[in-house]
């Protein structure tokens, strides 16, 4: 009986010492509930009515998936427009971040500021489109044409930003310029907090090479790093929407351009078919839910 008591007390006195932390998690837990949870389930079950955010949502079943998939001619264009943009910025992105942030490291602490913030700054300044759209203006003054024009490569202007064959490629390489530094910043952290004590264990045992101790200390150490660089990494790929719109307008040519997101505030924003874009938003969650699941089983064998 003395010995239950004894573990009784300590497991009170144990849940008591977690109170402070509870404490502080409360807030974060609220905002995430009310931020999150509830938008998450509220579009699941809107996506399954017909709800024009005025009259009483009405139930019409599988509808607007049905809609989506086989009456729709706009969602499979953005579709793949989205699918293209996250499977080449997401990789591409997460994986040149973190080559620069190991180079990086390696330079002396003034100089890895300086270059930190650099690469952080497109991060930072988050509408400076207008510099692209001067790289890729449509007449003769445009940086891009310019240089083509003295050099004799083209003889007339290239309309950049209004062909289906040139934009999508922009838009590209201006996301991926945009969406490094987020990356960046977390993976020279990581690099940052491993011990060099680590590195001079790896050369005891055996160690000789950089390589070697990338694969066998550096990649292990990170692995939660990783991670949250390449969740970053996917979410911004799938959201792509400002850059599209601002470089190429609503709707672009073609649709070349145009990505889920951006149609679903069409559908939504200017359409009031809040039923409709509800449905949207829940393939495009289950999108990057798969593809948080294939990144995470890569790093794991990657990592281990």
């Amino acid at each position: 009986m003395k010995q239950k008591s004894l573990k009784q007390r300590s497991r009170k006195w144990s849940f008591a010492e977690q109170w402070p932390m509870i404490l502080m998690v409360i807030p974060f837990m609220l905002v995430f509930l009310v931020m999150i949870v509830i938008p998450i389930i509220a579009s699941i079950v809107l996506s399954f009515t017909n709800f024009d955010a005025i009259q009483f949502p009405k139930f019409v079943g599988l509808d607007n998936y049905m809609r989506m998939f086989v009456s729709d001619d706009v969602f499979p264009i953005v579709f793949k427009n989205t699918l293209v943009i996250a499977v080449v910025v997401g990789p591409i992105g997460f994986l040149m971040s973190f080559v620069l942030a190991w180079f990086v490291n390696e330079f002396s602490t003034g100089l890895r500021t300086a270059l930190s913030f650099m690469f952080y700054a497109p991060s930072l300044v988050g509408n400076a489109y207008f510099i692209w759209q001067i790289l890729f203006s449509g007449d003769a003054y445009g940086y891009i044409n310019n240089l083509l024009l003295s050099i004799g490569v083209i003889t007339e202007p290239i309309q950049w930003l209004k062909e289906p064959q040139y934009i999508l490629g922009i838009v590209i390489i201006v996301q991926i310029w945009q969406s490094m530094g987020v990356s960046f910043l977390s993976s020279i952290s990581g690099l940052q907090n491993i011990s060099r004590d680590i590195y001079e264990a790896g050369a005891i045992d055996g160690i000789r090479s950089r390589w070697q101790e990338l694969r066998y200390i550096t990649l292990p150490s990170m692995s939660n790093m990783l991670l949250f660089s390449a969740v970053m990494q996917i979410s911004g790929a799938f959201s792509v929407s400002a850059v599209a719109q601002a470089l190429a307008g609503y709707p672009s040519v073609e649709y070349s351009v145009d990505t889920i997101v951006s149609y679903m505030t069409d559908v939504g924003e200017t359409r009031f078919e809040m039923g409709y874009a509800s449905a949207i938003s829940v393939v495009l969650l289950l999108m990057m839910v798969a593809f948080r699941a294939i990144v995470g089983k890569l790093l794991k064998v990657v990592t281990k």
